[in-house]
């Protein structure tokens, strides 16, 4: 053979050479490689179920401070009513309530007349 024989032969081998090691290696890095990528995704998993419990816990506490807002609010207008109420019970005469009655009939915007009687049974009248 001639040296620029010799010299192909020798450079497909040391072709072949790099080529059948850059397999081996990629057979022998790949399993490492899948390994380690699938753990990273395993702790990114894991840190984004840790963030989405603690979103979760927090929306849970902003309800309930809500809840228990929204429970005393309701607790004062619950008393600004009966207070109302004791007021008006307290001035609330007969004559006021004929005089609310007659103005009602004025009106004409009820649906439903009560009229007192002498034996304090109502009289129904319905409009239509």
């Amino acid at each position: 053979m001639n040296k620029k024989g010799i010299q192909s032969a020798w450079l497909l081998i040391i072709a072949v050479g790099a080529i059948a090691i850059l397999v081996v290696a990629i057979l022998a890095i790949g399993p490492v490689y899948t390994v380690w990528s699938k753990g990273l995704k395993g702790k990114a998993q894991l840190k984004q179920a840790e963030w989405n419990k603690q979103i979760m816990i927090e929306d849970a506490r902003a309800q309930k401070d809500s809840a228990s807002l929204i429970k005393e609010a309701d607790i004062i207008r619950a008393q600004g009513v009966a207070e109302a109420n004791e007021i008006i019970s307290a001035t609330l005469t007969e004559e006021y309530i004929r005089w609310k009655w007659v103005e009602g009939l004025h009106d004409g915007s009820s649906e439903v007349i009560y009229v007192p009687t002498e034996a304090n049974l109502p009289l129904l009248e319905a409009r239509g």
